[in-house]
């Protein structure tokens, strides 16, 4: 047995990618996209026709509103390869905007439906701000699911829980980025990885936090730099990961074991913790890495929606 079956024993393996003529291969469950993969994917010749599509029959619309339908367009061609959910980020230009992001998971919503799309599958990725978080509250309550993205810390990972979002993807191999950066010449690689790396560590107490005190929001482990990262989160709700590392995953036989289990979890003596809006920004002000990484995601990502605004003119 290969690594990548291996690990769909224990993990819901999903694909990061807008590329999806890749997806068959790899036999995801679910695919996630963000706007700089859909930027990459239509600038393959293959996927250049979706966009001129996109632009031909609605280039009358406001540019937010065909960037939408882009979008949405790629989340259909995706759902007709997988069997579950396809994860659809609103506009990271919104990030501090509670009711603007609102607005607009509910537009994107209602295309996929206008597309006979049901609603549990698919997720609206939003940014985990404080805003964003509560923009996610809300929609929860409204029956439209979501994915909280661009987490970094456990503090963000609280106030997800809190806010009863369907899923978060705190970003493993973004923050491993960061410590190596700031450890510099110092840093060894072989002390800091696999169950230690910064990550993968970050991700192990969000999910053991989770397990232990019953709360529902699923964990997906994401932004992966290596295939150890991957093993080493064996076991985790689900994996959301690039096509390459999927290859290399496929090719592998070497053994896996499970790294996270929900029974191990509920034996571990862990604080319930919750955070108010006060005490959750205190909590980001102190973990500079999160604070840094968080900002400079949203940044990352409204780059390439200019970029993507720019190819649809």
């Amino acid at each position: 047995m290969n690594q990548l079956d291996a690990l769909k024993q224990f993990t819901t393996v999903v694909a990061d990618t807008g590329d999806f003529k890749q997806l068959a291969q790899f036999q995801p469950q679910d695919a996630t996209t963000n706007p700089s993969l859909i930027l990459k994917a239509v600038q393959k010749p293959e996927y250049l026709p979706l966009l001129k599509d996109t632009v031909a029959a609605h280039g009358n619309e406001a540019m937010d509103a065909q960037i939408d339908r882009l979008l949405v367009r790629f989340g259909c061609e995706i759902l007709a390869s997988i069997p579950g959910r396809v994860s659809t980020e609103v506009d990271a230009r919104l990030s501090f905007d509670t009711a603007a992001t609102v607005a607009r998971a509910k537009r994107i919503m209602a295309l996929y439906e206008a597309q006979g799309v049901k609603r549990e599958r698919v997720l609206i990725k939003i940014a985990s701000t404080w805003e964003g978080i509560q923009a996610a509250a809300e929609l929860e309550r409204e029956g439209i699911r979501t994915n909280l993205t661009l987490l970094f810390s456990f503090a963000q990972a609280v106030a997800c829980g809190d806010a009863k979002v369907q899923l978060i993807s705190p970003f493993v191999g973004r923050i491993y980025d960061w410590y190596k950066k700031s450890a510099g010449a110092a840093w060894v690689e072989a002390d800091n990885a696999h169950a230690n790396d910064p990550g993968v560590k970050s991700v192990r107490a969000i999910y053991n936090h989770y397990k232990r005190h019953g709360i529902a929001t699923e964990v997906m482990g994401a932004s992966f730099r290596n295939v150890g990262q991957i093993t080493a989160l064996a076991g985790c709700d689900l994996l959301t990961i690039a096509p390459e590392l999927l290859a290399q995953l496929g090719a592998s036989t070497e053994p896996l074991t499970q790294a996270l289990s929900a029974s191990a979890a509920l034996q571990l003596d862990l604080p319930e913790v919750h955070h108010t809006e006060a005490s959750f920004r205190f909590a980001m002000n102190e973990d500079a890495m999160a604070t840094e990484k968080l900002a400079e995601g949203i940044r990352a990502f409204c780059v390439d929606a200019v970029k993507l605004e720019a190819l649809m003119h």
